[in-house]
């Protein structure tokens, strides 16, 4: 990995404009700036969808107190509120990790895996960009998690 030649690709991919349907592919170098640039708007669209949908929550939270008389009502829209907010919890931390993987788009990082230095596939990266393992490493992390757990 020449952090050089990424960081200076990672520092011009705010400038690059993507062309209309652009998809990374095999046949580029890896991580180029139209890569970088791909992969940069997927994660802010995907930070402000998640954005958004904390709004609505905050506003449908402010709307007041449950009101309901009937007590099985009541306990339903308890659990609603109680699983909506568990909800916006596991994705504030999906945004910090959105942050984490465009601070390593502005690195030069982005697209590597964290333990073996190896290129993650573009496939992984757009099924998931916050990726920062090879399904390979992936693999064995969870397999060693595993065990841990077990003894």
């Amino acid at each position: 990995m020449a952090s050089s030649v990424k960081n200076a690709s990672a520092k011009n991919s705010a400038d690059i404009v993507l062309p209309d349907g652009y998809e990374p592919s095999e046949d580029e170098e890896f991580m180029n700036e139209l890569q970088l640039a791909f992969f940069k708007r997927a994660l802010k669209k995907w930070k402000q969808e998640i954005i958004d949908e904390s709004k609505e929550t905050l506003a449908h939270l402010q709307d007041g107190p449950i009101q309901e008389a009937d007590l099985n009502d009541r306990a339903s829209s308890e659990t609603d509120w109680g699983l909506e907010l568990r909800t916006r919890d596991r994705q504030r931390k999906l945004t910090s990790k959105i942050d984490a993987a465009l601070r390593r788009i502005e690195e030069g990082e982005y697209g590597y895996c964290q333990v073996t230095g190896e290129p993650i596939s573009l496939d992984r990266l757009k099924a998931r960009p916050i990726a920062t393992m090879t399904v390979e490493a992936q693999e064995a992390h969870e397999r060693n998690e595993k065990i841990s757990r077990d003894q």
